[in-house]
């Protein structure tokens, strides 16, 4: 048996009780935690986005299909790596799919040996997505501890303002201005401003 490099939860989601058996024996065997579900709306009820986790589902099913729990999915925003399995698969699908975020398509029967590859790289990138989907939430946290006036300041900052040019802008004095950036960095919990520009600015980009 052999030991994930990343820790996560592989979530299987197939109408096909004998597919989920055979797909949890396989990624059991090689070490990797697994839940399977017989329903879309099933994994949902289950699913917790703060966790590290990979999903496997089916395109066809009965109630909501795969297609549909992938949009479900994007609409929550959900930092899931996604890959496709079915018998019915063709290129449109797989094209579609792919934009949209699934990291691979798979026919059934499936290649025991792409399957765990897959898996590997995809719960990696699960990882880092889940890492940087809590740094978001985190520095969102931070900054709105921030004032009315702080967030003002802090936009110029960023801006490449000067103090004096703050005070100006905001009709308020140097010390004011002066103040106010202390507080900033002190509620963010920086101690440069390189530090501080660099939440300010991954917080505008949404890429932390």
């Amino acid at each position: 048996m052999t030991t994930p490099q990343a820790p996560g939860t592989i979530y299987i989601v197939d109408d096909d009780e004998a597919v989920r058996d055979s797909l949890r024996w396989l990624l059991e065997a090689n070490g990797y935690r697994v839940r399977s579900f017989g329903a879309a709306e099933e994994f949902l009820n289950a699913y917790d986005p703060d966790q590290v986790g990979v999903l496997i589902a089916d395109v066809r099913m009965p109630g909501m299909s795969g297609l549909e729990l992938q949009e479900e999915l994007l609409a929550r925003r959900a930092p899931l790596p996604v890959v496709f399995i079915t018998g019915h698969g063709d290129v449109p699908m797989a094209v579609s799919t792919m934009k949209k975020g699934a990291v691979d398509f798979l026919e059934k029967p499936f290649n025991e040996t792409d399957l765990r590859t897959i898996v590997a790289n995809m719960l990696q990138q699960a990882s880092e997505r889940v890492s940087q989907a809590q740094a978001q939430k985190s520095h969102q946290a931070v900054l709105s501890r921030l004032t009315t006036r702080e967030q003002q300041v802090l936009e110029r900052i960023v801006a490449g303002r000067l103090n004096k040019q703050i005070a100006g802008d905001l009709n308020i004095s140097i010390k004011t201005v002066e103040a106010h950036r202390a507080n900033i960095m002190e509620k963010l919990e920086v101690t440069t401003v390189a530090d501080l520009m660099k939440i300010a600015l991954a917080k505008a980009e949404g890429t932390v």
